[in-house]
């Protein structure tokens, strides 16, 4: 089953998604509406979002492409719920910068509380999967020690859905195919089976430092293949078996307009 929620007919609406495409609220209402329908507007699927965790270079052929040593721990920094958008929504470029590339991500929304909770059994404590596209502006990225607020905290710059998959359809997380398309064109072709720290790993890691709750989400880092994105370009980041995140980028006077 996928999980969504989205704004339609006026109402802000949690969803269940057949494998028929058949959408039925929470409250058992039947939706005659089609998932592709403009009469949607997609959210970030986690309604309350908790801690969002981010992990920085955990595939070997992102940290070549970057010049950087593999890690031997996991980089683990935490983003805020400012960054949230959803499916088919605007991400901004903001003003002169010079390089900002997506990082179509694996994310693990975990569904219940726990801590030091061994790898054997960290699956039990995932709700289930979606995709992020974690935008990261390289411009004042000195090392991978320091993703600071201005490369990885930005307002929009962490698209994420369109629905969260329930983990008992998705067997081996561990070996998805991963793709970016810019403008239709495909310029990134990955496995999660190349993570270095796959997520029962990180589960085990983070939960021996702090409690663990519903509603946290834990992005797995991307692979190789980055691309500078412009105002106007379309990105599309798939994970076979989950969904498709659709972004399209604006500038930053247009994403802001007059508001400040």
């Amino acid at each position: 089953m996928r999980h969504a929620r989205i704004i339609f007919d006026g109402r802000e609406l949690d969803i269940d998604i057949a494998a028929d495409d058949t959408i039925t609220t929470s409250e058992g209402e039947v939706l005659d509406v089609a998932l592709d329908s403009d009469a949607i507007t997609w959210l970030p699927p986690v309604k309350t979002p908790g801690t969002i965790f981010a992990l920085g270079i955990n595939y070997a052929d992102h940290a070549s492409e970057l010049a950087f040593e593999p890690p031997k721990e996991p980089l683990i920094f935490i983003k805020h719920a400012n960054c949230l958008t959803g499916h088919k929504q605007v991400s901004y470029r903001p003003d002169n910068i010079d390089y900002q590339h997506y990082e179509c991500e694996l994310v693990a929304v975990i569904g219940k509380t726990g801590k030091n909770i061994k790898r054997e059994d960290a699956l039990e404590y995932v709700a289930g999967y979606t995709v992020c596209n974690d935008f990261a502006i390289r411009d004042y990225l000195e090392n991978y020690y320091r993703p600071n607020l201005r490369v990885k905290s930005r307002d929009s710059l962490l698209p994420m859905g369109p629905w969260i998959v329930d983990t008992a359809d998705i067997p081996n997380a561990n070996a998805l195919r991963l793709t970016t398309t810019v403008n239709g064109k495909v310029t990134q072709d990955g496995s999660t089976k190349d993570m270095i720290f796959d997520v029962p790993f990180v589960i085990e890691y983070l939960s021996k430092i702090m409690t663990l709750n519903p509603g946290d989400m834990i992005c797995t880092g991307t692979p190789h293949g980055i691309v500078d994105c412009q105002p106007g370009d379309t990105i599309v980041c798939t994970i076979e078996d989950i969904c498709s995140l659709e972004t399209r980028m604006v500038s930053e006077q247009e994403y802001y307009g007059d508001k400040y």
